[in-house]
């Protein structure tokens, strides 16, 4: 089987953005997530994070990479040790990525609970599975800041949220973007949310990219029949108020 294939993009430095790359299940997405990271190599061709090649950075210095290039995962309830209090969790992670010495951890950890809107007298003493999936989303979103990364690689970051709740994390997205001007490759296969929170898209399908260009560009005029597909396949509003789609069925 294969996984990914032939992809090719870059970012530029400097130029915070979020950058979604979406497609079925399958397409290589979230395999092309675990490479960004470091996670997995790749057996050809180059991952290149400021001019050095990913799998080179990651054998020299795992930690240095990783204070730079946080991810994000899908499950909230996977991203913490379930037997680990979150303010230890978070406490570990800015003394480990050298964001905070002993006297300044707790302010660190808590600016970064403020900005996802939760703070540390929230999740002091307390468990992962105390918390509901939105709080600890945020609670991800939060522990990845806390380096003060570079790049954010967002896997799927919403899928396991309540419906109510997955605008909010979006739109936090976009304002971590324009605060800490970070750049974020958020991985989805959510047209909705895609078209909120991108600057640029990426359509990826069975490993090739079939279209990019600017998000809304891209996204109220496909020119890729699968782009096309993807776009048909979104449930929209009829005059009457009821969700229709023009292709029955969706990724």
């Amino acid at each position: 089987m294969t996984a990914v294939d032939d992809v090719s993009f870059s970012m530029v430095a400097d130029a915070p953005e979020v950058l979604t790359i979406i497609g079925e299940s399958g397409s290589g997405k979230s395999t092309l997530a675990r490479m960004i990271l470091g996670i997995h190599a790749p057996s050809s061709g180059r991952i290149v994070f400021e001019g050095e090649e990913v799998s080179a950075r990651v054998a020299r210095d795992r930690h240095a990479f990783m204070a730079k290039v946080q991810p994000i995962f899908q499950n909230p309830f996977e991203s913490f040790n379930p037997l680990k209090k979150l303010d230890r969790y978070l406490f570990m992670t800015a003394e480990r990525f050298g964001r905070a010495g002993r006297g300044n951890v707790e302010r660190v950890c808590d600016e970064a609970l403020g900005a996802v809107g939760l703070s540390l007298a929230e999740v002091r003493g307390r468990f992962p599975h105390e918390l509901s999936g939105g709080q600890l989303q945020r609670a991800a979103i939060a522990r990845a800041l806390v380096s003060r990364p570079r790049l954010i690689v967002a896997d799927e970051p919403v899928s396991m949220v309540d419906a109510s709740l997955r605008m909010s994390i979006v739109n936090l997205f976009s304002r971590l973007k324009r605060e800490f001007g970070l750049t974020i490759i958020y991985i989805t296969h959510d047209l909705a949310t895609a078209y909120h929170i991108s600057d640029r898209l990426i359509i990826m399908r069975r490993g090739q990219i079939v279209e990019t260009g600017e998000a809304r560009g891209v996204l109220s005029a496909p020119k890729h029949p699968y782009s096309q597909m993807l776009k048909d396949a979104v449930l929209t509003p009829d005059s009457a108020g009821i969700f229709r789609s023009s292709v029955q069925s969706r990724l």
